[in-house]
């Protein structure tokens, strides 16, 4: 039986050396992705280095009544993201100025209608991509972490750090929302807000 990535974070804040890369290569792969989807395929390695580094700093301060690390390492994930957007705005805002324009440089949280999510073909509809731009964006991150990443409402809450009765709420009104808006253009009601956005591979696992 593998052991828990409680374990394995216990054991590398213990100095055991090979526990943290055991962590990296369990969970790697679906952090990548979930960079490059909302960060860009061109900074996701970078931005996974980053992660990894936070997380390898904190892992002495782990929760470890949770097993899975994924919610943790999600949470981790969207700090590192929140940063690289600021800064590409700030980028941007630096541009415009220097072209004659001023602009006031506002906080980025969530550039959803703006970024290359790379999203799959299901995903490149474009009433369902305008359907989650009208979202929330603390609704779209519970509903993405949900129905994409694959995690339940609990640990969606832990990675966006709230309480789980609002992760919750949220997912409930994000998925009202969406089977509102999909439904509008179709003869029946087979949205079920389960499965948007997520790669096969990831459907047929769950």
């Amino acid at each position: 039986m593998p052991e828990s990535d409680a374990l394995l974070l216990q054991q590398a804040a213990a100095g055991h050396a090979a526990a943290f890369p055991a962590l990296l290569r369990r969970h790697g792969q679906a952090i990548h992705a979930y960079l490059a989807r909302r960060g860009g395929r061109e900074a996701a390695d970078d931005l996974l280095s980053e992660v990894f580094l936070r997380a390898y700093a904190a892992r002495r301060q782990y929760d470890e009544r949770w097993h899975d690390a994924r919610p943790w390492l999600y949470g981790i994930a969207r700090n590192v993201l929140r940063e690289h957007w600021r800064r590409a705005g700030a980028r941007r805002a630096g541009a415009r100025r220097a072209g004659g324009e001023l602009s006031d440089l506002a906080a980025i949280e969530d550039p959803w209608p703006d970024v290359d999510a790379s999203l799959d073909a299901a995903a490149q509809l474009p009433r369902l991509r305008s359907a989650l731009a009208q979202l929330g964006a603390g609704d779209r991150a519970v509903l993405l972490l949900v129905t994409w990443e694959g995690l339940t409402p609990a640990e969606a809450a832990v990675a966006l750090r709230i309480p789980p009765g609002t992760a919750r709420s949220r997912l409930h009104r994000a998925r009202s929302v969406m089977r509102q808006l999909l439904d509008t253009d179709t003869d029946t009601n087979t949205y079920t807000g389960t499965d948007i956005a997520r790669p096969a591979a990831s459907r047929q696992e769950a």
